[in-house]
């Protein structure tokens, strides 16, 4: 039944999405969110598409609201341009409403009788809705959006300069280094090995079904300790600083350099970036981003020189005054002295020279998602 709602999802979703492309290509105006809706109404009622009434339609609704939410982003250039989905990747839908968890099982249209859970932390607050998602390892999993008051980390009145690596992940101008536990490189080897036995099995086969869920099985691996990582460390940086300066990097165009792309990516300087972004403004703390251009590990912290011939591989310098440098710590503290420059020019515009008094914010209800693993995997 989970295969039959992730299908029919994928089906509206893919089948407006051409409908979509067709207008923009053709210079229409596309469709809005209650214009497909009454179009997804009539395909019900059609003999060849009589099944997608056995599914929830709310759930067949979101994956239209989801789907005009993204085009009007790309619209704005905000994203890209919507992708068709794939049953082979990650399959979700949505239930917006009547989502209950009791007695270790989720009930919500359609499943009546409820479907057993594992449920890893206590549910708080009010049930908005729940996404029900497969990973390519065949896993499923729930995630409960709730409705909590989030009560902000203690303030520690704490200033610190971050600077993104790849041999240490994050370096602080404290002298705090987080070591960088190359993930992708970690079980690279045992990808590529298993990857080869998969082009080796015939397409369609249980052999190679089987050696597809091995693959899947290794980048879930990776991108799990990364993203447990990346979370521990800005849960950290949230906790005990108040105000935190950080490069504004142009990952995407890192990317482009094939020598120090595959390490890049491995770091997800991006994910990074997002995760004390949405902690910061979560607890009230001030997240100051530099400019991409500024020389920070060029420029000596003790004098001000700046070593214009630096390259990737000098991590450490001297400059003509005798300051032994090392360079992520060096840029560490620029961006620290940079970020607080911008902040003081920043006080002294809005208050015009005058004392800053900081606007106590009221703590809004803010939504929570726990992600649960469902016992039919």
């Amino acid at each position: 039944m989970l295969n039959k709602f992730f299908g029919c999802v994928r089906f509206v979703y893919n089948l407006f999405l051409n409908k979509i492309m067709n207008q923009f290509e053709q210079n229409q105006k596309p469709d809005n969110y209650f214009q497909l809706a009454a179009c997804l109404t009539q395909l019900k009622k059609q003999e060849e598409t009589q099944w997608l009434g056995e599914v929830n339609s709310q759930s067949l609704q979101a994956a239209l609201a989801h789907l005009v939410t993204a085009f009007v982003n790309f619209r704005r250039g905000n994203a890209e341009l919507p992708r068709f989905k794939s049953k082979r990747k990650k399959n979700r839908f949505t239930v917006p409403q009547f989502v209950r968890v009791a007695n270790g099982k989720v009930y919500f249209p359609k499943f009546k009788d409820g479907i057993k859970l594992i449920q890893h932390r206590e549910i708080k607050g009010v049930i908005k809705h729940c996404t029900i998602s497969k990973t390519p390892t065949g896993k499923f999993f729930v995630s409960i959006l709730c409705e909590v008051v989030h009560t902000p980390v203690q303030s520690t009145k704490k200033q610190v300069g971050i600077d993104l690596g790849i041999k240490d992940l994050v370096i602080t101008s404290d002298g705090i280094r987080f070591k960088n536990n190359h993930n992708l490189r970690k079980y690279e080897r045992r990808l590529a090995k298993a990857q080869k036995h998969l082009s080796r099995k015939v397409k369609g086969s249980k052999g190679r079904n089987r050696q597809r869920l091995k693959v899947a099985a290794i980048h879930e691996k990776i991108a799990s300790t990364r993203h447990d990582l990346l979370h521990k460390i800005t849960t950290q940086i949230i906790n005990g600083y108040d105000t935190i300066c950080v490069e504004d990097l142009n990952v995407k165009g890192m990317m482009a350099n094939h020598k120090v792309a595959k390490d890049v990516a491995d770091a997800s300087w991006g994910k990074f970036g997002r995760l004390l972004q949405y902690k910061a403004e979560w607890n009230n703390k001030r997240i100051v981003k530099i400019d991409r251009f500024f020389p920070s590990s060029k420029t000596c912290n003790e004098c001000g020189y700046i070593y214009k011939d630096l390259t990737l591989s000098e991590r450490t310098w001297t400059c003509p005054n005798g300051h032994v440098l090392d360079r992520d710590l060096n840029a560490a503290k620029n961006i620290l002295e940079k970020g607080l420059k911008i902040i003081g020019a920043d006080l002294s515009d809005n208050t015009d020279g005058g004392l800053y008094k900081p606007s106590v914010k009221k703590h809004k209800p803010v939504k929570s998602e726990a992600r649960m693993s469902l016992a039919c995997g």
